[in-house]
């Protein structure tokens, strides 16, 4: 079996994002929650900045896809709840709790994530999809019910679960952006978001962290948020919200794996609801949707390759160079062959 590009880009965002988690609960103390959500989200944007700066340095001929007229709206949107409310609400969270059970609390975002897009944004779904988000929803409630789990503060878990909430949210407003460039969307986020935090930090009193505190939150941000929010977008784009929340639901477990590796108790739940993912993810993975559907005409612009979907000429400005993003045209098309909903088939299921 071929796995997808989108699905290994969901899994690898899942991989990065879970282990970030309890590795800023080890910051947690050294400086105050919203300074540290700001220099974690500063990493973030920092880092992608670099990337792209070198990006550009090697291919001077590359261009890419940027947000136009309406499309920032959504993008600020997203910025506001997922760069400024949940980084926050997370760090507060993490300063009641244990780092293993904020991992597994952290699952309600793909959840709230699937739902939202489900339910409000209307995207396509099946039996099979929501039998295996339930398995990663009922392994998540496994290991929160065994012995990794239970202490802090009964502050913590609700502080999490809106932050939780929160990024629900920015997924969903993010893929009506993620026809653009993700690491542009994600160095975006990052940059705001952690300036914004940063200088409210600073302005009710904080003061910066020492170097160290400083150079360790900026990677594990990077890594953490930035690398695994570019990869996010990718996955967004190709898979659309909830079936990517649903792999991006893997980040918990891998953060108690973490957690676990740090100190805290193994246990037979931990292993069982493993299981239970796994099957979940199976049945991701095993998905074929196929049906006769119709492309309307649209003319857009984003980093695409010549695939059945992108049949156009190019002048003699292209240098053959795969892939690239420019302004194109669709025409009305109508086909059928296996499908997410990704960007080119956002359509209605009667």
């Amino acid at each position: 079996m071929v796995i997808d590009r989108s699905i290994v880009a969901a899994i690898a965002a899942a991989v990065l994002f879970g282990i970030s988690t309890p590795l800023a609960k080890l910051l947690v103390g050294l400086t105050e929650p919203l300074m540290l959500s700001g220099l974690l989200y500063c990493g973030s944007g920092i880092g992608l900045a670099a990337v792209i700066a070198s990006r550009a340095a090697l291919r001077p001929r590359g261009n890419i896809s940027i947000p136009r007229g309406g499309d920032w709206w959504w993008l600020g949107g997203a910025i506001a709840a997922g760069g400024v409310v949940a980084p926050y609400l997370l760090i507060r969270g993490l300063a009641a709790t244990d780092a293993a059970s904020a991992s597994l609390v952290l699952n309600l975002e793909g959840v709230l994530t699937a739902l939202l897009a489900w339910f409000v944004f209307k995207e396509n779904f099946d039996r099979r999809i929501a039998v295996g988000m339930a398995l990663i929803v009922a392994g998540s409630v496994l290991l929160s019910l065994g012995p990794e789990s239970g202490s802090g503060s009964a502050l913590g878990m609700p502080l999490i679960a809106g932050a939780c909430l929160a990024w629900a949210v920015d997924n969903n407003l993010t893929r009506r952006v993620s026809i653009h460039d993700a690491a542009l969307i994600a160095c975006a986020k990052g940059l705001v978001a952690g300036m914004t935090s940063v200088t409210l930090a600073l302005a009710t009193g904080t003061t910066l962290p020492p170097v160290g505190v400083l150079v360790q939150a900026g990677v594990i941000g990077f890594l953490g948020y930035g690398l695994s929010l570019t990869l996010f977008v990718v996955a967004l784009r190709g898979l659309g919200t909830a079936r990517t929340g649903a792999y991006f639901s893997l980040a918990p477990f891998i953060g108690a794996l973490v957690a676990i590796a740090l100190g805290a108790p193994v246990s037979a739940a931990l292993v069982f609801s493993g299981v239970l993912m796994a099957v979940g993810v199976w049945l991701h993975l095993t998905e074929r949707h196929e049906h006769l559907h119709r492309h309307v005409a649209v003319e857009h612009e984003h980093e695409h390759r010549h695939d059945q979907h992108h049949r156009h000429a190019h002048g003699a400005e292209w240098d053959g160079r795969e892939p690239h993003s420019h302004v194109h045209a669709h025409e009305p098309l109508e086909h059928s062959h296996a499908h997410y909903p990704d960007l080119h088939h956002r359509h209605d299921h009667r």
